[in-house]
């Protein structure tokens, strides 16, 4: 199909005539991507980075939604689980705390499962702007969510957040499939990262806007301390602040729902599985603006292989155990890292005794410390990624970063009663903070963006989706496991409602190993940087 558009790759790097580009195209066989590669590097071309914003702020929605939750769960536990006379103020118990943060990663797997099969059998573009949609419905409702006492809110505020997961879940096979069928096979890799590097604005964008808010609210409705005022220390307006939060997580969403529905399918999508050449054709002369001629049907096609059949798991059975295991396993120790983020901020701090502060402080207190970690680590970690990917290659970065959470891990469990002491606070946050930094500089970057390049077009998105919901299981173990795993082993020492665990120092050995796992599993991923989607798949053998 794309053979027949020579001058616009000349046209792009003006260093070859239309006829010494035919010939090397020739003789290079059925690479369909070689037109992409023109486009890709075409300065005047604009529609890869629309592509990148457009996907990008589903993801930069992603992970608004999901991480501010976060933000107010202390908030929730105030205004809700308030006990009177009780010395500390009213948090979230156990199971509902776990069933508010979990639930959002359980609807995220079943999306990621769901909508990754379903675009690979109604398209890409017919699917995208249903993620986007309940995206949109599930983070207003979430901030609706109706009732006066805690049942009912919570039960309520689960229900919807299980379906904003759904859509989320929906966006990650989705959003990293069209980019990289969009992409060329120089930046690809650069360019499916952009779009997950969006996640770290996200992270930043919930907590900015937490701390405007908190800060609005707490200049309105000042309040005492909880323990000068416990009953007081809650002002009733509180219960508007944490709405506010979740339902602002729609507003980017919605800004990007037309730009998506206007978005053509995908010319792979289009040629590889929907074999219609003409449409193809039609829909990539439009988004270049160039004229494109459809190639002739072959009538000599091989039949193809399915799914998980004998041929797939000689082909693809390693390469997809592979992307499922080292996602699995990165998302456990990503994810657990959180747990330690309360035991940090207060050791330096950034949060003071909850019972010194009111409950629109301890947001404001919360959120601002949650940006800082962005700020410093989250964010250029995610960048640099995109900086160097198609430099250095997706397997390098996974084992540079898989390597040095290990080595930061055991930095931070061996002498962890080193850590512990006051003045030694600042150090513990700096190699914490490096931990963030090699997870995004590393394996939870790399992770996202292999599952779109090595698997066939027809299996491509279904397989993105197994392996990110594969993550998503880690996720839930990293959470809801080690939330437990870490408590004290003096069952005096855990916290309110959690029997004992194994200790911070312990779990952070545990995790250490989790990464050393994750090094060793890297090695069956096949390294994608510099080669197009059809020779990593190994579809130039078949049918084209």
């Amino acid at each position: 199909m794309f053979s027949n558009n020579l001058s616009i790759f000349a046209e792009a790097f003006g260093s070859e005539r239309e006829g010494e580009q035919k010939e090397r195209l020739v003789l290079m066989g059925k690479e369909q991507v070689e037109v992409l590669n023109a486009l890709d590097v075409a300065k005047t071309q604009w529609y890869h980075f629309t592509a990148i914003i457009v996907a990008g702020m589903g993801f930069f929605t992603d992970a608004y939604d999901l991480f501010c939750i976060s933000l107010v769960t202390k908030l929730l536990g105030r205004i809700y689980y308030h006990v009177d006379g009780d010395a500390k103020p009213g948090s979230l118990p156990p199971n509902v705390s776990a069933a508010v943060n979990g639930v959002a990663f359980i609807g995220t797997l079943s999306g990621q499962l769901f909508f990754g099969w379903l675009g690979d059998k109604m398209g890409r573009k017919k699917v995208y702007g249903m993620t986007l949609m309940l995206m949109v419905v599930a983070s207003i409702a979430s901030g609706l969510s109706f009732g006066r006492d805690a049942k009912t809110v919570m039960t309520t505020l689960c229900f919807f957040r299980f379906w904003l997961g759904f859509g989320i879940g929906g966006d990650y096979p989705l959003s990293a499939t069209i980019m990289s069928e969009y992409s060329n096979k120089k930046t690809r890799g650069a360019f499916i990262a952009a779009v997950f590097a969006m996640q770290g604005f996200g992270i930043l964008a919930g907590g900015v806007f937490a701390i405007i808010m908190s800060s609005i609210f707490k200049a309105q409705f000042d309040s005492p301390p909880y323990e000068v005022d416990p009953l007081g220390s809650t002002v009733p307006q509180a219960d508007y602040l944490w709405r506010i939060i979740l339902i602002v997580g729609a507003l980017p969403a919605a800004m990007t729902y037309y730009s998506r529905l206007k978005m053509p399918e995908t010319a792979r999508y289009t040629a590889l599985v929907a074999k219609n050449m003409e449409q193809a054709a039609a829909d990539m002369s439009k988004v270049m603006q160039m004229e494109i001629r459809a190639e002739p049907k072959k009538e000599d096609e091989k039949k193809s292989f399915g799914l998980f059949s004998k041929e797939f798991m000689s082909r693809h059975g390693l390469h997809l155990l592979g992307t499922t295991s080292t996602w699995f396993l990165l998302d456990i120790a990503f994810y657990s890292q959180n747990l330690f983020q309360k035991d940090i901020f207060s050791a330096i701090g950034w949060i003071p005794p909850a019972k010194t502060m009111n409950a629109i402080e301890e947001v404001f207190r919360i959120a601002r410390a949650q940006t800082l970690i962005a700020l410093c680590s989250t964010v250029p970690g995610y960048w640099f990624t995109v900086a160097f990917i198609d430099i250095i290659g997706r397997f390098a970065i996974q084992l540079m970063g898989f390597f040095f959470m290990t080595v930061f891990m055991f930095a931070l469990a061996i002498p962890y009663d080193h850590w512990t002491l006051k003045e030694n606070r600042i150090g513990f946050v700096v190699i914490y903070s490096l931990t963030f930094f090699f997870a995004n500089f590393g394996p939870n970057a790399t992770t996202f963006v292999v599952p779109a390049e090595i698997f066939p077009a027809r299996f491509r998105s279904t397989c993105h989706g197994i392996s990110s919901a594969s993550g998503k299981l880690g996720a839930i173990v990293g959470s809801f496991g080690f939330l437990y795993l870490a408590q004290n082993q003096d069952p005096r020492k855990t916290d309110a409602g959690y029997p004992a665990g194994i200790g911070v120092r312990n779990s952070l050995l545990v995790l250490g190993v989790v990464n050393i796992l994750g090094f060793i599993c890297t090695f069956m991923v096949p390294e994608a940087k510099g080669r197009s989607l059809e020779e990593i798949s190994g579809e130039q053998e078949e049918e084209v």
